[in-house]
């Protein structure tokens, strides 16, 4: 058998040469796109005036009552991302539609984390007067960013196996801390009402 010398530079992987993978470079744009959401978000919030209150929903006692039930919801949601995913790579047992029930639950979190972002943004700001503040503004900006890029990588073929989990699992622990910052600290300082 006789092996093309130029079949290499054809297209074809030569003798003994392995198919190369997706180039890094590939990885940039989510990447780059993400920088750019989170930066944007902080520069909005920091060079707004902050408006003091965004929305506020019939039944619920202060824009902070909302907010932080919105972000219980969506972390709810996010939880049940997170226990889809461990179903859908076989960590966990689960029906054939774990797919369908990641998908939809993603986008339950995001819709319902978008009007608290909002509120955040256009009432607040972005802060740093004290420490929990200043790490839920930066994450929260963080939040979108990451979130941002993995919406991207979800549309990339070939990807790594270790990818779309390591920035899923990002993206779940950042909207936790968030949460923790905001809604678990307001029901622990103004009690769990409504």
């Amino acid at each position: 058998m006789t092996v093309d010398p130029n079949a290499a530079t054809q297209g074809f992987p030569g003798p003994g040469r392995a198919r190369p993978g997706p180039h890094p470079a590939r990885y940039l744009v989510p990447a780059l796109v993400a920088a750019a959401v989170a930066l944007a978000l902080g520069v909005y919030g920091k060079v707004h005036d902050p408006a003091g209150t965004a929305f506020n929903l019939a039944g619920f006692s202060s824009t902070g009552a909302v907010k932080s039930w919105l972000a219980t919801a969506a972390m709810f949601f996010a939880l049940v991302q997170l226990v889809s995913a461990a179903m859908l790579y076989g960590r966990l047992p689960g029906p054939a539609w774990s797919g369908r029930l990641h998908r939809w639950s993603g986008r339950a979190a995001f819709l319902i984390a978008v009007p608290v972002a909002v509120h955040c943004l256009y009432a607040l700001g972005y802060q740093t007067y004290e420490t929990r503040v200043m790490w839920h503004s930066l994450l929260g900006c963080f939040f979108f960013g990451a979130f941002s890029a993995k919406m991207l990588l979800l549309r990339s073929e070939r990807l790594p196996g270790w990818l779309l989990p390591v920035v899923g699992g990002l993206v779940f622990a950042v909207l936790t801390i968030i949460w923790l910052t905001s809604a678990l600290w307001f029901f622990r300082t103004f009690g769990v009402t409504t």
